[in-house]
């Protein structure tokens, strides 16, 4: 698999690389610090289900509000704001006196989070050559993965130890980063070339939906809400699912970053596949396999199955992430990318706010791991088959 070869495409990668891990850090200490405050603050399964939602509620206004922008004032300038308002709501949300205060902080950061994401992608697929796009959009994903395993790590060593506001702390590093970004990176030449004549609001929500992308607007409208409804339901609550299934807090943390350590080779297995095979293929075999990985979790019944299960589960389910940040942004011409782009992840992160709650009224309610995951698997399958009746290959495709 060869790297980009041109220098400012490299910097560029790298350096939207570091927001998408400075985000994943802070989506993952969700994980890990609720399953400490469920023990320090006496939280019940559905508090914690609630604190994880409100963090996607935040995302998927994000999203909408920074795809539009970014198609007004660019892709460089929302990027920056969105990774202000993150890290400085993450690292406010140390201070959090109660459930209420950190409620709303979290909904704030998450505003933040769910803005940058698309507007990266949509920054880096611009600027890289056809036949590279697609490596360097999963590539791009893959510092999530880094930045997991960070908030695994800072879990492991920093909360037991020094309690989960240090984590929150931590969060608020990406602010200084920020500043880097504005010197070291520019705007996408594409939206140069548009933003003397920027189009409407709603003439580009009209041409999301117009005839000519309606069929690509459903189909990923309905990837993102399988996805983003999957991922969040069984990723968020790995942690808490490890205690339930008897493990302690502690050995949950290190169990969960293992499986987190799958991410990665996951990753880059998508990057080399998207560009052989393409993004349909990519899409729908990662899916599948996702699918069953989580079938398998959820009726694990050794210690061996669980880490086994759980690692499929890591590895495939993100290559499919990487696969979709590519895709998307590919199915729309420039004037209307971020919008477009911002719509279908901002419907998707609703599945974001509905999967936590709804585990953790499942298992508020006494309802089985093996009932919930078979419910992920269920939701996956119709993401895939989606992607396979609706979709259409880009692979190697000038974009419009």
């Amino acid at each position: 698999m060869t790297l980009l070869r041109n220098p400012k495409q490299r910097k560029l990668l790298f350096s939207a690389g570091l927001s998408w891990m400075f985000d994943a850090m802070d989506v993952g200490m969700i994980s890990f610090v609720v399953a400490a405050l469920a023990k320090e603050w006496s939280l019940e399964p559905e508090q914690i289900g609630f604190l994880t939602s409100i963090n996607s509620v935040g995302m998927a206004a994000g999203a909408a509000a920074a795809g539009i922008l970014a198609d007004r004032f660019g892709r460089k300038s929302v990027l920056l704001w969105t990774l202000l308002i993150f890290s400085a709501a993450s690292g406010l949300s140390a201070f959090a006196t109660g459930f209420g205060i950190l409620c709303v902080l979290r909904f704030v950061a998450g505003f933040g989070l769910g803005g940058e994401l698309p507007v990266a992608s949509t920054l880096v697929s611009e600027s890289m050559p056809a036949k590279e796009r697609g490596r360097a959009v999963v590539l791009l994903e893959s510092f999530w993965a880094v930045g997991w395993i960070l908030s695994a790590l800072i879990a492991y060593f920093v909360i037991p130890d020094y309690g989960w506001r240090i984590a929150f702390g931590i969060g608020a590093v990406p602010a200084l980063y920020a500043l880097y970004l504005r010197r070291a990176i520019d705007d996408s030449p594409r939206f140069a070339e548009i933003k003397k004549a920027p189009v409407s609001l709603s003439k580009r929500i009209a041409i999301v939906w117009s005839p000519e992308y309606r069929k690509s607007t459903i189909m990923l409208w309905i990837l993102w809400f399988t996805v983003v409804f999957s991922y969040y339901g069984m990723f968020l609550w790995l942690p808490t699912v490890m205690v339930i299934k008897g493990f302690s807090l502690v050995k949950s943390f290190e169990y969960v970053l293992i499986m987190t350590l799958a991410q990665l080779p996951g990753y880059f297995t998508a990057a080399y596949f998207i560009e052989k095979f393409g993004r349909k293929f990519v899409l729908v075999i990662y899916l599948l396999l996702t699918a069953v990985s989580a079938a398998w979790f959820g009726n694990a019944t050794t210690e061996g199955m669980l880490m086994a299960a759980g690692i499929c589960l890591s590895f495939f389910n993100l290559g499919a992430w990487g696969g979709m940040y590519a895709y998307t942004p590919e199915l729309y011409p420039t004037a209307i990318r971020s919008t477009g782009s911002g719509l279908a992840t901002s419907f998707g992160r609703i599945g974001g706010v509905i999967a936590p709650l709804l585990v953790g009224f499942l298992v508020g309610d006494k309802v089985g791991i093996s009932s919930i995951f078979m419910l992920f698997f269920v939701t996956i399958i119709v993401g895939a088959l989606a992607v396979l009746f609706l979709g259409k290959e880009t692979k190697g495709t000038e974009l419009l």
